[in-house]
C-alpha cells in the first residue's frame, strides 16, 4: 500500500565522510531535507564538541545581524526579501562574513555614539537658549537702578509660601529677614536651569523646606517637547531661576538641583553678555543641525545598504550554524580524518541521498567518495508521512492526537473526506457554507502573497494553515445546506413543492394548526428530487418534529458506518503486521459486536422507512410503525415488543424475534472472546516454548513483525517482556472500553443532530428577530433602516453563526475523529521523523535539528 495510507519505510544507515568533504556533504543533505541524524555523542558536553568554536562564531554573527535588524526596523527601512534561499557558504567564506558584519557593527555603533553626543550637545544648547529667553523678564527691572533692583529682588526672597508659613517660622526669623533686606550692601545670588516638568512641584516643595523659605523661585514652561538623546523619548521641561542668600544656601540649592537631575546653566547678569551669549548659542545650534543632518544621512545610507542583504545574511549564517551543529553529532574515527554518522532515511530516497553526497564531495574537491551503509536494527523507526500543501493540514490534525506508530494505517487520507462531511452535517447551510468556502478560496488564491507576509499573529497562522480544510468544510456545508434546503434559515423553491393545499386561503391564514395529510391528494406521492421539500420551511407545528426525526436517524447511520469503517481499518493493521491473534480474537469479535447490534439498528431504520407509509394498506400504515428505540431496548433485554396499536403487527419483518435473539447472543459471546482469547493464547504459546517470559519466534504471531521495513518492529503489540497479569489487565481494560464505548460512541454521534438543529434555530432567530424588522419597513426611511439592520444582521451572522458555530462544529468533528473513529484502530505511539532540513530551520529561525530539538 502506498505511502499515502502508511508511513514511509525507513532505514537506519551509517555514513562515512572524509573530514574535508563533510561540510559540503551535510550542506547538500540539508538542502535535500530527507535525513534525520542521531547524536553519537550523547554523553559529551555541548562545550566540549569538535565544532563548538564554529558554532560560537555563528552565534556572534547572528547577534550582530540582530543588532543591524533592530536598527533597520527602528528607522522603518524595508528589508529586501527575494524569497530565494542562497546556498550555504563555504567554511572559508565565514571569515569574509565576520569581517563584513564586524565593520558594519563598528561603523553603526560609532555613528550612533556620535549622533547621541551631538544630540546631547544640541539639547544643552536648546535648553540654554530657552533659559536666556525665559529669564529675561527677571532682569528687566535694572532700568530703575542697582539699589532699586537689589531691594526688589531681595524683598522677593520672602515668598508667598514664607508668609503663609509665618506662624511656624516665628516673628524673630521674619524680623531678621526684614532687617537684612534693609542692608544696602547685600546683593542676592541666583542660579538658572532646566528641570522635567513632572518633577517641578516636588522640586519647589523641597527647596522651600530645605532652605526654610529663604529662596525665590520663578519658572516658565518650555512649550515644545525636547528629545532625550539616550532613548529618543519626547520630554516636557520647564525653565527655572532661583534667588537665594549667601554661599551656604547656594551649596544647598545646587545639591537639591543635582538630586532632582535638574541641569544648571550659566546665565550672565549683564544684558550685553546675555545678548552675546544668545547669538553664540543660535550660531552653534545652526551648525549642529547641519552636522546632525549629515550624520543621520550617513547612518541611513549604511542601514539601507545592509537592509538589501540582511535576509540573505541571516539565511547563510543559520545554514552554517546548522551544518556545524549537525557535525557535532558525528563521531571521529581513530585517524581523525573520517567522520562517522548514523541517520534515518526513507528507503525510497536512498539513491537521491547518495547523489546529494556525491555532489557534496565534488564541491569540496575530495577524491574519497562517501559511504552509506544500511544497518540492521530492532529499534522503532520514526514515522514519516509525505505531505503537500493540501494534505499537510489534515495530517496535522491526526498528529495532534498522536504520531502514528511506524507503518501504521494513516487516517489522514480518509479524514480529507470524512472530516468536512461530518462538519457539514452539523453546519448545513448554503449561505453560511458559501461564506466559509469563499474565505478559504480567497486564502488559496492568494496563498503565495499571504505566505510571504510572515506574521506572529497565531490566530491568522492557524486560519491560513487550514485554508484547504476551511474551503472543503464550506463546500460540503453548501452541499448539506442544499440537502436540508436551508439558506440563512430560508428555503429554495427550485423544483416546486410536492404538496398542495386542499383548503381555501382564508382557512389556512386563520388556522395555525392545520396539517396536510400524506395519505390524501395533499401529497403527490413522489419524493422531492433533491433534498428537502421547501414547504417544510413554512410548517409551524411539526417542522421541528419532522427535522428532529430525520436528523437524529441520519446521525446514527453516519456514526455506525464511521465506526465500522474504523474497525475495518484495524484489519489492515493486523494483516500488515501479521498479528494473527489480534485479527482472530479482537478484529472479528469487535466487528461482529458492532454489526449485530448497531448496524442492525441502522437496518431497522431503513426497513421502517421502506415498509411503513401513510398510503400503505393496514397494517403497514404509519400508525402501526413501531418505535425503533423501544424495539432495540426490548431486543437487548430479551423482552417481547408490544404492538403500537390494535391489530398492528409487532414485528417489521418475519422472524424478527428469532434473529434479534441470535444477534444478542452473538454479541454476548463476543465479549469473553475479546476478554480472554488473546491472553490465553499468549499463555499457551509461552508454555509451549517453555520460556518465561519468551523471547523466541513463537510470540511473533502475538506481536507481529514488520513485513516491509526490514527487521524493524512495527505498529503491532509486543508482549515479550510483559507479565501475564499485566496482559490480562490490559486486555480487560481494552474489552470494557470497547463494549461500553460502542454504546457511548454511538450516542456521541447524536451531536451531529443536536448541533445541526441548534445552528438552524439560531439562523432562524437572527432572521425573524433582526433582519425581518428591516424588511417590514416601507418608504425611504425603511431603506435606511434596512441598511442599518442588514449590517447588524451580517455582523451577527458572520460573528456568531459562521465563526463561533463553525468553531464549535469543528471541535465536535475533531472529537468524533479522535475518539469515536481513531480509537478503533489507531495506536499513535510513534515519534515524528524530523529531518535535517534548511527550509525548516529557516522557517523556525533556529538551528536546532533532528533529535537535538
Amino acid at each position: 500500500m502506498g505511502s499515502l495510507f502508511r508511513s514511509e519505510e525507513m532505514a537506519l544507515c551509517q555514513l562515512f565522510l572524509q573530514s574535508e568533504a563533510a561540510y559540503a556533504c551535510v550542506s547538500e543533505l540539508g538542502e535535500l531535507g530527507l535525513v534525520q541524524f542521531r547524536d553519537l555523542n550523547p554523553d559529551v558536553n555541548a562545550f566540549q564538541r569538535k565544532f563548538v568554536n564554529e558554532v560560537r562564531r555563528c552565534d556572534e554573527m547572528e547577534r550582530k545581524l540582530r543588532y543591524l535588524e533592530k536598527e533597520i526596523k527602528k528607522d522603518g527601512i524595508p528589508m529586501l526579501d527575494t524569497g530565494e534561499s542562497p546556498e550555504a557558504p563555504q567554511p572559508r567564506e565565514m571569515i569574509d562574513l565576520e569581517a563584513t558584519f564586524e565593520k558594519l557593527e563598528n561603523e553603526l555603533r560609532e555613528v550612533n555614539q556620535n549622533a547621541e553626543a551631538l544630540k546631547r550637545n544640541f539639547l544643552e544648547l536648546t535648553e540654554l537658549k530657552h533659559i536666556l529667553r525665559k529669564t529675561q523678564v527677571f532682569f528687566d527691572e535694572q532700568e530703575g537702578g542697582l539699589n532699586h533692583t537689589t531691594e526688589s529682588m531681595t524683598r522677593a526672597l520672602i515668598t508667598d509660601e514664607v508668609r503663609t508659613a509665618g506662624a511656624s517660622m516665628g516673628p524673630v526669623q521674619l524680623g531678621f529677614m526684614e532687617k537684612s533686606i534693609e542692608r544696602e550692601d547685600y546683593l542676592p545670588c541666583f542660579v538658572a536651569g532646566v528641570i522635567s516638568r513632572e518633577k517641578l512641584p516636588a522640586f519647589e516643595r523641597m527647596l522651600w523646606r530645605a532652605c526654610r523659605g529663604n529662596v525665590f523661585l520663578r519658572q516658565a514652561m518650555i512649550e515644545s517637547p525636547l528629545e532625550d538623546p539616550t532613548n529618543g523619548d519626547q520630554v516636557y521641561k520647564s525653565v527655572f531661576i532661583i534667588f537665594f542668600q549667601g554661599d551656604q544656601l547656594k551649596t544647598r540649592v545646587k545639591k537639591i538641583c543635582e538630586g532632582f537631575r535638574a541641569t544648571l546653566y550659566p546665565c550672565p547678569e549683564a544684558p550685553a553678555d546675555r545678548r552675546e551669549m544668545a547669538m553664540g548659542v543660535m550660531t552653534r545650534i545652526e551648525d549642529l543641525n547641519t552636522v546632525l543632518g549629515q550624520t543621520q544621512d550617513h547612518r541611513h545610507r549604511v542601514l539601507v545598504a545592509a537592509a538589501k542583504n540582511l535576509k540573505n545574511w541571516f539565511v547563510k549564517v543559520r545554514k552554517i550554524k546548522a551544518i556545524y551543529h549537525t557535525l557535532n553529532l558525528f563521531n571521529l574515527d581513530v585517524t581523525q580524518k573520517c567522520l562517522i554518522a548514523e541517520c534515518w532515511v526513507p528507503l525510497l530516497d536512498i539513491e537521491t541521498i547518495q547523489l546529494a553526497l556525491r555532489r557534496g564531495t565534488e564541491r569540496s574537491g575530495s577524491s574519497v567518495p562517501p559511504i552509506l551503509n544500511r544497518m540492521q536494527t530492532f529499534e522503532n523507526p520514526p514515522t514519516y508521512n509525505r505531505t503537500n500543501k493540501f494534505t499537510k493540514a489534515f495530517q496535522a490534525l491526526i498528529d495532534a492526537y498522536g504520531v502514528a506508530s511506524y507503518r501504521e494505517m494513516n487516517p489522514a487520507p480518509y479524514t480529507i473526506i470524512t472530516f468536512p462531511f461530518l462538519f457539514a452535517v452539523m453546519f448545513g447551510d448554503l449561505g453560511h457554507g458559501a461564506i466559509m468556502a469563499l474565505f478559504g478560496l480567497w486564502m488559496i488564491r492568494k496563498e503565495k502573497g499571504l505566505a510571504a507576509q510572515k506574521t506572529d499573529n497565531e490566530i491568522w497562522n492557524i486560519f491560513f494553515g487550514g485554508r484547504y480544510i476551511i474551503f472543503l468544510m464550506g463546500v460540503f456545508s453548501m452541499y448539506t445546506g442544499l440537502i436540508y434546503n436551508d439558506i440563512f434559515s430560508k428555503s429554495l423553491n427550485i423544483f416546486g413543492s410536492h404538496w398542495h393545499l386542499s383548503y381555501n386561503k382564508s382557512t389556512v391564514w386563520n388556522n395555525n394548526y392545520l396539517q396536510l395529510s400524506p395519505a390524501t391528494s395533499d401529497y403527490e406521492g413522489t419524493p422531492y428530487p433533491f433534498g428537502m421539500d421547501p414547504i417544510w420551511q413554512v410548517a409551524s407545528s411539526n417542522k421541528i418534529v419532522f427535522q428532529n426525526a430525520y436528523k437524529m436517524k441520519i446521525s446514527i447511520i453516519f456514526g455506525v458506518l464511521h465506526m465500522i469503517f474504523g474497525v475495518i481499518m484495524s484489519w489492515h493493521n493486523h494483516t500488515y503486521f501479521r498479528n494473527r491473534l489480534s485479527l482472530i480474537y479482537e478484529f472479528i469479535p469487535q466487528l461482529l459486536f458492532l454489526v449485530v447490534l448497531f448496524f442492525y439498528l441502522v437496518l431497522l431504520m431503513f426497513i421502517k422507512w421502506n415498509r411503513y407509509s401513510a398510503k400503505n394498506d393496514f397494517p403497514m400504515t404509519e400508525a402501526c410503525a413501531p418505535s425503533i428505540l423501544i424495539t432495540f431496548i426490548d431486543m437487548v433485554l430479551f423482552k417481547s415488543s408490544k404492538a403500537p396499536g390494535k391489530d398492528c403487527n409487532v414485528h417489521m419483518f418475519a422472524g424478527q424475534s428469532f434473529f434479534q435473539t441470535i444477534f444478542v447472543l452473538i454479541a454476548l459471546a463476543c465479549i469473553p472472546v475479546m476478554l480472554l482469547g488473546k491472553p490465553i493464547k499468549i499463555m499457551q504459546a509461552r508454555k509451549l516454548a517453555n520460556v518465561q517470559p519468551i523471547t523466541g519466534s513463537s510470540d511473533a504471531e502475538v506481536g507481529g513483525m514488520s513485513n516491509g521495513g526490514g527487521s524493524h518492529g512495527g505498529g503491532g503489540e509486543h508482549h515479550d517482556e510483559e507479565e501475564m497479569s499485566e496482559i490480562f489487565i490490559h486486555q480487560g481494560i481494552h474489552t470494557i472500553e470497547y463494549v461500553l464505548g460502542s454504546v457511548s460512541h454511538t450516542a456521541s454521534y447524536l451531536r451531529l443532530w443536536a448541533l445541526s438543529l441548534a445552528h438552524a434555530q439560531l439562523a432562524e432567530v437572527l432572521w425573524s428577530m433582526v433582519l425581518s424588522l428591516g424588511l417590514n419597513k416601507e418608504g425611504w426611511l425603511g431603506g435606511i433602516f434596512l441598511t442599518v439592520v442588514f449590517a447588524f444582521w451580517a455582523v451577527l451572522t458572520v460573528g456568531i453563526l459562521v465563526l463561533m458555530e463553525g468553531l464549535s462544529a469543528f471541535l465536535h468533528t475533531l472529537r468524533l475523529h479522535w475518539v469515536e473513529f481513531q480509537s478503533k484502530f489507531y495506536m499513535g505511539h510513534g515519534y515524528a521523523f524530523q529531518p535535517f532540513s534548511f527550509d525548516t530551520i529557516i522557517e523556525n529561525g533556529t538551528a536546532a535539528t533532528g533529535e537535538t530539538e
